[in-house]
C-alpha cells in the first residue's frame, strides 16, 4: 500500500501534479516530458542548460531518458486504492490526541479507533462502514435510514424504505458493494483506455518533438549554408570592387600622366608664341625703317598656325583627351560578372538543373514526342504505339528520370496551347480514366493553364493564381526532403506563383498534360529552341 508521502513523491516539481510520461536527466531528477521540454526550450538561447531542481548545468541540450521504473510505480499506485490510515480521519472520541479512525458508525455518526471500536455497541442498528467525514451523506435524506441499495434505473443510492415503500419500489436494485464493484470495473476499463490513449498521445508528442528537432537541425544547416553562400558573395563582390577600382585608378594615372605631358608641351609652345609676339611687337614700334627691313624673314612669325607647329608640340595640337575616353568596358564586364554571381547564387540553392527526358513508353498516342525527348506536341492523329500498362490513355506523359531525394529544378516553355498541366506525380498514378490527370488525385501536383488563366491543383482541390501570367516560360523547383514543390514565372524579375508543402512518400516524376500546342521541357543548359 502506498503512503501519502509516497504519493507526494509522484508529483512533478514543475507542474506540481502527478507525473505524465516521467523522464530523467543525468543528474537523476525526474520531470514530466512536456514540462522539462518547455523549460529546455526557454534555455535554448542562453547557450547553457540547467536542471530546475539542482541547477546542474549542461553545455548541450541534455537527453531525456525515460524512467520506466518510476512510470510503472506511478501507474500501480494510481490503480491502488488508499489504505484507511491514509484517509486523514481521526477517532471522534480520542480528544487528547489525533488517533487514526479505522471505522465509522452510521448510527452514531462517529468515527472510531481500534480501542473505541472494541467498546462500541454491537446491536444491528449500529451499522459500521469505512471511515468517512460526511456520515450524514450515508443516510437517506427522506427516511433517515442507512443507504444500502443502488437503484440501477435511477442511478441513485437508496435505503430499504425507498425500495419497499418509496418512489423506487419495483425498480431493479443492487447492494451498494455489488454496484460499487461494477462501477469500479467500468472505471478501471475507462482508466485503462485513457492510459492507452495517453501513451499514444505521448508517442505522438515524441514523434512531433523528433520532427521539430529535425526541422531545427535542417533550419540550422540551411542557415549555415545560406550564411556561407552570402559570405562567398560578399567576398567575391569585395574582390570585384577592388579590381574595378584598381583598374579605374590605373586608367586615371595613365590619363593624368599623358595629359600632364601634353600640358608641359603646350606651355612650351605658349612661351614660344609669347616670345615671338613680343619680338613682332617691338618691330612694329620701331621708327627706323632700315632696321625693320633688315630683320630676317618673319613669315612664320606672322602666321603661327602654319609651319612646324606640330613639331614643336610633338604632334599634340589636337584637343586634349576627354574624360569620356576612359575605358568603361571593364565596368560593363564587372556588372556582367555581378549578374553571373547573382544568377549562380540563385541556381546554387538547388542542385544542378535536372536533365529531363520524356518517357515515350508512358506517352498517350495523341502526343508526339520529339527525337531529343524534350518536347511533347498534341496531335489529332494517333501515333499507333502499342498499348501497355505503363501508357497513359489520356493526353499525358511522364519523364524517364525519377527524384527520390535532393533539390532539383527544370523549366518548361509553352507554345500555342490553351489548356495544359505541368507538374510531378508518383509512379503509382492511374494510367486510365479522368482521375488519372495530374492534379486530379492524391498522387500528383500541377500548375494548370486553361484559356490563359492559371491555377495550381492537387487531389481535385484547385487554387487560382491571382495575377495573370504573361510569360510562356515556367520554372518548377522540387525539394524532396522538405516536401516542397514550387512554381515560378520566368520573368524579370522571377515571380513566385505557388508552393505545395507535403510529405512525399514515393519517388516523383516530372509529368505534363496538354490538349493543344506543345510543351518544351529543359533542364541542363536550359537552351531553348528557336521558334
Amino acid at each position: 500500500m502506498a503512503s501519502a508521502a509516497l504519493r507526494d513523491e509522484l508529483d512533478c516539481s514543475i507542474c506540481l501534479i502527478t507525473y505524465t510520461d516521467p523522464v530523467m536527466l543525468r543528474c537523476g531528477h525526474n520531470f514530466c516530458r512536456l514540462c522539462i521540454g518547455r523549460v529546455l526550450d526557454t534555455q535554448d538561447g542562453a547557450g547553457v542548460y540547467s536542471c530546475p531542481e539542482c541547477r546542474e548545468e549542461y553545455q548541450e541540450r541534455p537527453a531525456l531518458m525515460r524512467d520506466i521504473a518510476l512510470r510503472n510505480l506511478m501507474e500501480n499506485i494510481l490503480l491502488t486504492p488508499p489504505t484507511p490510515t491514509e484517509t486523514g480521519i481521526c477517532c471522534t472520541y480520542c480528544v487528547d490526541s489525533a488517533v487514526p479512525a479505522v471505522i465509522s458508525c452510521l448510527h452514531c455518526e462517529a468515527s472510531l479507533c481500534d480501542k473505541h471500536l472494541r467498546a462500541h455497541s454491537k446491536s444491528p442498528e449500529h451499522v459500521l462502514s469505512e471511515p468517512s467525514t460526511s456520515l450524514e451523506k450515508r443516510k437517506c435524506s427522506v427516511h433517515k435510514k442507512m443507504l444500502e441499495y443502488y437503484c440501477t434505473e435511477d442511478a441513485a443510492c437508496i435505503c430499504v424504505s425507498c425500495r419497499l415503500d418509496g418512489e423506487h419500489r419495483g425498480h431493479q436494485v443492487e447492494m451498494l458493494d455489488e454496484g460499487s464493484e461494477k462501477k469500479k470495473k467500468k472505471l478501471r476499463n475507462v482508466l485503462q483506455k485513457l492510459m492507452t490513449k495517453r501513451e499514444e498521445t505521448e508517442e505522438r508528442v515524441r514523434s512531433v518533438e523528433e520532427r521539430r528537432r529535425k526541422a531545427q537541425e535542417k533550419a540550422a544547416g540551411e542557415a549555415e549554408r545560406v550564411t556561407a553562400l552570402f559570405t562567398d558573395i560578399r567576398r567575391r563582390l569585395d574582390d570585384l570592387e577592388k579590381r574595378v577600382l584598381s583598374e579605374i585608378s590605373r586608367q586615371e594615372k595613365e590619363e593624368s600622366l599623358s595629359l600632364s605631358t601634353l600640358i608641359q608641351q603646350l606651355e612650351i609652345k605658349k612661351d614660344e608664341l609669347s616670345r615671338k609676339m613680343r619680338h613682332i611687337g617691338e618691330l612694329c614700334n620701331m621708327a627706323d625703317p632700315l632696321t625693320v627691313l633688315q630683320e630676317p624673314d618673319t613669315g612664320d612669325l606672322c602666321d603661327p598656325e602654319e609651319g612646324g607647329g606640330d613639331e614643336d608640340t610633338g604632334g599634340h595640337d589636337s584637343q586634349p583627351h576627354s574624360v569620356d575616353d576612359l575605358d568603361v568596358a571593364v565596368i560593363s564586364d564587372t556588372f556582367r560578372t555581378l549578374c553571373d554571381i547573382i544568377s549562380g547564387t540563385i541556381n546554387g540553392i538547388y542542385d544542378d538543373p535536372a536533365d529531363i527526358l520524356l518517357d515515350v513508353t508512358t506517352a498517350d498516342n495523341n502526343l508526339l514526342i520529339s527525337d531529343d525527348l524534350k518536347t511533347a506536341t498534341y496531335k489529332r492523329e494517333e501515333q499507333n504505339r502499342l498499348e501497355t500498362a505503363e501508357r497513359f490513355q489520356i493526353y499525358q506523359v511522364m519523364s524517364s528520370r525519377r527524384f527520390s531525394s535532393g533539390r532539383h529544378y527544370w523549366d518548361v516553355k509553352i507554345s500555342r496551347s490553351w489548356s495544359l498541366r505541368v507538374g510531378v506525380c508518383y509512379p503509382s498514378i492511374d494510367r486510365r480514366g479522368y482521375r488519372s490527370y495530374i492534379g486530379d488525385n492524391n498522387k500528383s501536383w500541377c500548375l494548370k493553364m486553361y484559356n490563359n488563366r492559371y491555377s495550381v491543383r492537387h487531389n481535385c482541390i484547385e487554387t487560382q493564381i491571382p495575377d495573370n501570367i504573361f510569360n510562356n516560360k515556367v520554372r518548377i523547383c522540387l525539394d524532396y526532403e522538405a516536401g516542397q514543390l514550387s512554381f515560378y514565372e520566368l520573368c524579370d524579375p522571377i515571380r513566385h506563383l505557388h508552393t505545395f508543402t507535403t510529405t512525399f512518400t514515393e519517388p516523383l516524376y516530372a509529368a505534363l498534360s496538354l490538349w493543344a500546342g506543345s510543351v518544351e521541357i529543359r533542364g541542363k543548359g536550359n537552351n531553348w529552341k528557336k521558334p
